[in-house]
């Protein structure tokens, strides 16, 4: 398992496995790579900065959080969670 970002392109990249993957499916700024069994193998997560943070923000507001900031960079600090 690793991962990989490219302020380039925004897009952040999880690898799961080492295999190589058959297919892949979009969902919003996510594709999800899959092997011909269906085990997801890796994670392309496209505006990266822009969906991570959108994620959070969602998490966050369920945890009830009494504060968070995000830097320019996408990095998220929670206090109170």
């Amino acid at each position: 398992m690793g991962y990989e970002y490219s302020p380039e392109t925004d897009i952040l990249l999880i690898r799961l496995s080492k295999w190589k993957a058959d297919f892949g499916e979009q969902k919003e700024n996510i594709i999800t790579h899959y092997n011909k069994h269906g085990k997801p193998l890796e994670i392309e997560i496209l505006d990266a900065s822009k969906t991570a943070v959108k994620r959070v923000e969602t998490i966050v507001q369920s945890k009830k959080a009494i504060s968070y900031t995000v830097t320019r960079a996408g990095s998220v600090s929670f206090i109170g969670l």
